[in-house]
């Protein structure tokens, strides 16, 4: 799975199964309005895309996946991160 991540870069992701359990923690933050959780489940979910590693800068595929900045804020996050998250099931 390929996943960009907004004002960043493409990364390659191989397991799907934790991916969806990092977005399911971020999305349970956001739907609990705690910025502290949030900020720590999308930093961990963001730093796990990244250990993936950048897709090759030759790829001309698309993204299965967009993310927001990292930057984002809980507020944004709201518009983002809801019910079945991201990456639906």
């Amino acid at each position: 799975m390929i996943v960009r991540i907004s004002m960043d870069d493409q990364y390659q992701v191989h397991d799907e199964a934790k991916l969806k359990e990092l977005d399911l923690a971020a999305i349970a933050a956001v739907e609990g309005n705690d910025e502290a959780a949030f900020r720590g489940a999308y930093d961990e979910l963001l730093a796990f895309v990244r250990a993936g590693g950048p897709v090759d800068e030759d790829h001309l595929g698309g993204s299965d996946l967009i993310l927001p900045p990292a930057d984002v804020s809980l507020a944004e996050a709201r518009t983002e991160f809801s019910g079945e998250g991201l990456l639906p099931s």
